[in-house]
């Protein structure tokens, strides 16, 4: 009886001094997570380490333009303690899994308080419905503060564990800045004269523009590789690859690469497939972000230089 009675008391004390702020975990001790895309993931997994469940939405190898979540998708958010996306109009989906998730509170964007890219003038009708370019992820120098953003939520959601969260996140964010320093070492190898790239659609904006290189077309003209390039379109940048000595054609190895084929041989340029919203397996090139950043920066230099 007196057992149980200290039992009781201890439950009770523990009950009252949670902080009401926080969100339960699971029985095993870790934070519910799920992250849309795998680069969003292994971020979350830097910050979190054993502390978090990661779960990833979209599957390896997808394009974040066009995934559609399944019913087995809506169940995961359901199931979460956090929903962590990139943001910033990415993630076209997102709006109706939460709402069919009941789960619109759960959602932090890591690309919050990042300075979004303005789509060229010419583009700026077509893509009226963006805030700005969502590809925030590829300058390392945005994901540190995507470190930030996972941090605070982490630390928000579990208290106890804040300090570790900061831990991780500062170990995290000095990894970034080495690879940052690394990737423009890299890059001044190239001539200037060759650092112009044409790409499938327009998803190196915040690359380009922190490393000095120049994007002078895209055969999509657009952040999304959904849409439709029309025949002046694609006459035009073809003009534009021979006019400026364009070295090679980057396609992402989400998409359909048959235009940039068609272009490629059009123009007797090389065409070159790099990562772009997802990483690969964990057997592959590109199985962390910062494997993502250093191979893409490899080939981008072998390619132009």
């Amino acid at each position: 009886m007196k057992k149980n009675i200290s039992l009781f008391l201890l439950t009770s004390i523990l009950l009252v001094s949670c902080n009401t702020n926080s969100v339960p975990v699971t029985n095993s001790g870790k934070l519910k997570v799920v992250a849309t895309t795998t680069i969003v993931a292994d971020v979350v997994s830097q910050v979190g380490g054993d502390l978090v469940d990661v779960q990833t939405l979209l599957p390896i190898g997808t394009d974040p333009h066009s995934f559609d979540p399944t019913p087995q998708d809506i169940a995961k958010v359901a199931d979460a303690d956090i929903v962590f996306a990139n943001g910033a109009g990415l993630e076209a989906f997102i709006q109706h899994l939460l709402s069919s998730a009941d789960a619109e509170g759960k959602i932090v964007e890591v690309s919050e308080g990042i300075v979004l890219l303005a789509p060229p003038e010419a583009e700026g009708k077509e893509q009226a419905q963006n805030a700005g370019d969502p590809h925030t992820w590829t300058d390392p120098n945005n994901v540190m503060l995507w470190v930030q953003n996972i941090e605070s939520a982490l630390s928000s959601a579990d208290p106890s564990n804040a300090e570790i969260y900061a831990s991780n996140a500062a170990a995290y964010d000095a990894q970034l800045k080495e690879l940052d320093v690394w990737i423009r070492e890299q890059i001044d190898q190239i001539p200037a004269e060759n650092r112009k790239i044409v790409t499938d659609h327009r998803l190196l904006g915040y690359y380009v523009e922190e490393y000095g290189l120049e994007q002078v077309g895209a055969i999509v003209p657009g952040y999304s590789s959904l849409s439709e390039p029309s025949a002046q379109e694609l006459a035009e940048i073809e003009d534009a690859i021979r006019a400026l000595d364009v070295k090679a054609i980057f396609v992402g190895n989400t998409v359909n690469p048959s235009l940039g084929e068609r272009i490629a041989e059009d123009t007797g340029t090389q065409l070159i497939s790099f990562y772009t919203g997802s990483l690969s397996a964990s057997d592959g090139d590109a199985a962390t972000y910062l494997d993502y950043l250093r191979y893409n920066t490899t080939v981008f230099v072998n390619a132009l230089k």
